[in-house]
């Protein structure tokens, strides 16, 4: 609507504009006629004023010459002269005026018509005023209109906008409110869980608190605990070394001396080719525990050289023990004692640096939990290894086995094919026999059929063609039956097998079978 009203009111303006250059043009060509005739009007007043001056100056003359007493003649001659020059320039003069007044009246035309255009295009100018005013004003409302048109659909649409926005915007607001309470659900039962959590722990401390107390007291007590909890702790570094029990290592193990004497090792490790490794393990640590919570330099030296002295006394038990020479054994030439605390084992070898020789030369390596682990995993590594060749050795053995099973195989499966063959060639010759040569059991049976006999059934037709067809090609020629069978020729009534056979050959070279 708006962009049909704006073609038209530019039209109107335009033609507006036009009609007024229009009218601004004739009123300047009308000026430029005006003024053409002014300046001519003026050329002729000038000329009559002209003619006037020579009029009055040819009268001077006559006069003077009149004064001067020219003769009558002359005088007649000249003022003939001059009355026709004279009567000559009246003719012009009243020329002149003629056309003064022809050109004053187109002049007085022109003014009237000038004013005549001037007022008609007054009233022009006016119409077009007020049709300009009037274009404003419908301008102004329709530019209301389309102003306030536009307004709601903006606001329409803004109002879409907005809900598009705000609508994806509500749906997040609302999963985001979804998800919190969510989250606070859950926390609210991770926190119960935490503090059920905590509480279990609380318990676990308290009994690990009240494990500590008695583990304490045990190594304070008796020299039973003190033992079983050694044994704990070497056994624990067995399996992290990846030793099975009673497969790579046996515990408390009983031997009997040649003298009859019974022992019994902490351990007792196996390593290939049968052999072992002794481990015993030192738990006598009162002094150490001492040495430890004494607050008295002089009582720490004192408990700390009984703990050495402790050290040294199993030394000399394990020494007269033997184990890496007992007959049952194929032991190394050592046997390794065990301390289970390793700072009681690097306190003692820091503070009597001999104490590790000395207990060497008795063939007794002193460990700890660290070096005996390292040692195990050593053993463990040696025991991947014999195991990786024992399967070796075994897949050897099984290839080997399945070498000879496959040339059993194979001289069974030649076996049924040279009896297949065999089959074959019997099959064959059954069925020369049964539909080839002249006296065929097929031929026959039919033959006994023609005779009258009953039966009911009858072979296939294609039998029965392929053994009769067999005549019909020795009749035809396709077959010399007699140089290929005399004894059919003969008179035979039968093949033998050899000439089934040939015979059946024959055909299928022929491509007659």
């Amino acid at each position: 609507m708006l962009i049909p009203f704006l073609m038209l009111l530019f039209g109107v303006v335009a033609g507006a504009v036009i009609v007024w250059l229009l009218l601004r043009a004739q009123l300047a060509t009308l000026t430029e006629r005006i003024s053409g005739k002014d300046s001519e009007l003026n050329e002729i007043r000038s000329a009559r004023n002209q003619a006037l001056e020579e009029s009055q100056t040819l009268r001077s003359q006559l006069r003077d010459e009149v004064a001067r007493g020219s003769t009558a003649e002359a005088m007649a001659a000249r003022a003939s002269e001059l009355e026709s020059g004279l009567a000559s320039r009246d003719e012009r003069i009243v020329g002149l005026q003629t056309e003064i007044v022809r050109l004053t009246s187109s002049l007085a035309e022109s003014e009237v018509r000038r004013e005549e255009e001037v007022r008609a295009m007054d009233e022009k100018l006016a119409l077009l005023s007020g049709a300009r005013e009037e274009f404003g004003l419908q301008f102004k409302n329709l530019a209301n209109e389309i102003l306030e048109d536009k307004s709601k659909k903006f606001t329409e649409q803004n109002q879409l906008n907005l809900n598009s926005l705000l609508q994806p915007l509500d749906a997040q607001i609302k999963e985001f409110k979804q998800r919190i309470e969510q989250v606070y659900d859950s926390e609210s039962q991770q926190r119960a869980s935490l503090r059920d959590e905590i509480e279990r722990l609380r318990g676990l401390n308290e009994r690990m608190d009240q494990d500590a107390i008695e583990l304490t007291n045990a190594l304070k007590g008796q020299s039973k605990t003190l033992g079983n909890w050694g044994e704990f702790i070497l056994e624990d570094i067995l399996q992290k070394a990846g030793l099975v029990k009673d497969r790579e290592y046996l515990i408390r193990e009983t031997l009997i001396a040649e003298d009859g004497k019974r022992s019994q090792p902490d351990v007792i490790v196996s390593l290939p080719e049968d052999r072992h490794l002794v481990i015993d393990s030192k738990t006598n640590l009162a002094a150490y525990k001492l040495y430890c919570s004494s607050e008295d330099k002089l009582q720490c030296e004192q408990e700390l050289k009984k703990h050495i002295a402790a050290i040294r006394v199993h030394v000399k038990e394990l020494d007269l023990r033997r184990y890496q020479d007992h007959y049952k054994l194929n032991s190394l030439d050592f046997v390794l004692m065990f301390i289970p605390l390793e700072p009681a084992f690097i306190v003692a070898v820091r503070h009597d640096p001999t104490l590790f020789d000395d207990a060497f030369e008795k063939r007794i390596v002193v460990v700890c939990p660290s070096t005996l682990l390292a040692t195990m995993r050593t053993v463990g590594n040696i025991w991947k290894q014999e195991y990786q060749k024992r399967n070796v050795l075994e897949i050897a053995n099984q290839s080997g086995a399945l070498y000879d099973k496959f040339v059993s195989f194979y001289e069974d499966l030649k076996n049924i094919g040279d009896r297949l063959t065999q089959a074959q060639n019997s099959y064959e010759a059954a069925r020369n026999k049964l539909v080839s040569g002249k006296g065929n059991l097929v031929r026959r049976a039919e033959h006994i059929l023609e005779l009258g006999a009953r039966a009911s059934k009858r072979l296939p037709q294609s039998v029965i063609a392929a053994a009769m067809n067999v005549d019909d090609l020795v009749g035809d020629g396709a077959l010399d039956g007699s140089r290929l069978f005399p004894e059919l020729v003969a008179g035979e009534t039968e093949p033998n097998e050899d000439e089934s056979t040939l015979l059946l050959s024959s055909q299928r070279a022929t491509g007659q079978g």
